[in-house]
């Protein structure tokens, strides 16, 4: 089956909405909503509303989300096919006070998330978008997703009639802070950001804990957040800005064969992980004989080590497991979270490295992926990856079902190698684990380079895993 280019331009309208790990969980939301996917809340009771046959999705924390589909034949300790992949990227944050001033320029103080390619950003027209707490008229606190879709921030270069090194090196603390204006303009601004409405319960107590936000940050980056939430910017207690650049996804390359963007990694995998769950249940019939769940999750905080509440180093995929495993229950419920991670495998889903052509000497010599030759499997015998030949086993099969054609990656031996995060997840579930990623450029670069034809494959492989899942688990034994 020829891959087609057609889900790419659904994938580049998911890219272009999903600039932060919120965002990214909010289509997702909207996009499993229309599939007919019904929200429930860790905070609730499962057992009485996740039934045989039915789809559901839940969040934490507003960037992690998991979503599965129950078969109708289905019971507690049953097998799970499982897809896990993460929702954010390489990114700089804005700090808590990040209100700069030097040499007639506004600055914005940032700091560095993740392993991310800094030099990448120098000279990129620049935004912010992420998510405010603001307070409602009742006194209420809630959280209400921002982006501001112009550019407002750039971090300028130096001349190079200023400084010749041969290598670009900067100071990541003292170089590395955007500008946001002159302070000159700033002051002829006529706009009055001085007498915003404030809610009630602020006046109460003239006594504040912390600074307002309006005296922490510039005031006009923190009205025009308030504008984006539809608030007053006293009503804006904190927010958890990142910088993205304003350059959207596009298809590029002389056959169109490219995809030119930001958060390819690891975007690219969590919306094959989507798509793919909501394809394996395009049938009316998906579910009847289906013995399985199939599930995906995605993470946020991968680029950091997932230690967070909200990480893959968390409880939420096990506690998601566990409330999943008695479901139907006709056997003994003390042990049916065992049962069924034991039947149980999960595919991590993380980009992989392409082979890049400038240097090729970089990679081991008989495993060079390429672009648009489908998903690259990941091996490593220091277990950085945690695939191994059972699952090898398995992931050919549902792929020759999928027509999807995959290929092998390690790294050379005198090379680092990264991780996903496949071995942690392993070692706390226990279930069989593979590791893989449809293959790109510049990993982690503001801009990064993947292959058209590889959101098709990627999506279909899992599809078919789920759609396939229940029939193979148990050919494939090994205790």
């Amino acid at each position: 089956m020829q891959p087609s280019a057609d889900p790419t331009h659904d994938f580049i309208s998911f890219l272009r909405a999903s600039p932060t790990p919120f965002h990214a969980v909010h289509s997702a939301k909207q996009r499993l909503s229309k599939a007919g996917f019904e929200e429930i809340k860790e905070s609730e009771p499962w057992s009485s509303v996740c039934k045989p046959g039915g789809k559901y999705f839940v969040t934490r924390n507003g960037s992690t989300i998991s979503a599965f589909a129950l078969g109708k034949q289905w019971r507690s300790g049953g097998p799970m096919a499982m897809i896990g992949a993460h929702t954010d990227s390489p990114t700089l944050r804005v700090k808590p006070v990040s209100n700069k001033h030097a040499e007639g320029f506004i600055q914005v103080g940032v700091e560095t998330y993740g392993g991310g390619l800094w030099h990448t950003w120098f000279d990129r027209d620049l935004s912010i978008a992420g998510r405010a707490m603001v307070q409602t008229v009742e006194g209420e606190y809630i959280h209400t997703l921002v982006r501001i879709n112009r550019p407002i921030l750039r971090i300028p270069t130096l001349a190079i009639h200023l400084d010749r090194q041969e290598t670009f090196t900067f100071n990541k603390e003292t170089q590395l802070f955007p500008i946001a204006g002159l302070v000159a303009a700033e002051l002829n601004r006529t706009r009055d950001t001085d007498k915003p409405a404030t809610p009630e319960s602020s006046t109460d107590n003239a006594f504040s804990p912390l600074k307002a936000a309006t005296e922490r940050h510039h005031p006009y980056i923190v009205q025009l957040i308030a504008d984006e939430a539809g608030v007053p910017a006293a009503s804006v207690v904190d927010f958890e800005m990142v910088l993205y650049d304003t350059q959207q996804a596009c298809i590029g390359g002389l056959n169109s064969e490219l995809i030119f963007s930001a958060r390819l990694d690891n975007l690219g995998m969590s919306y094959c992980s989507i798509q793919g769950l909501i394809d394996s249940l395009s049938s009316p019939s998906a579910l009847e004989k289906d013995r399985s769940i199939r599930l995906i999750a995605l993470f946020d905080h991968e680029e950091i080590g997932s230690n967070t509440a909200q990480g893959a180093d968390s409880n939420f995929l096990p506690a998601v497991v566990r409330r999943l495993s008695v479901i139907g229950s006709d056997s003994d419920q003390q042990t049916a979270y065992e049962q069924a991670l034991a039947r149980s495998f999960l595919v991590s889903a993380d980009m992989a490295h392409s082979v890049n052509p400038n240097y090729a000497s970089k990679y081991e010599p008989d495993h060079k992926p390429e672009m648009n030759k489908g998903p690259v499997i990941k091996i490593n015998a220091n277990a950085r990856y945690a695939t191994n030949s059972p699952g090898l086993v398995l992931i050919q099969e549902v792929a020759r079902r999928g027509q999807v054609p995959l290929q092998l990656f390690v790294v050379r031996n005198d090379s680092s190698c990264g991780s996903t995060i496949g071995p942690m997840l392993a070692a706390a579930l226990g279930a069989r684990t593979l590791d893989l990623g449809n293959p790109q450029l510049s990993m982690h670069s503001i801009r990064e380079t993947g292959g058209v034809y590889d959101v098709d494959y990627g999506t279909r492989l899992f599809a078919s895993f789920l759609e396939h899942f229940s029939e193979l688990e148990s050919m494939i034994s090994v205790d």
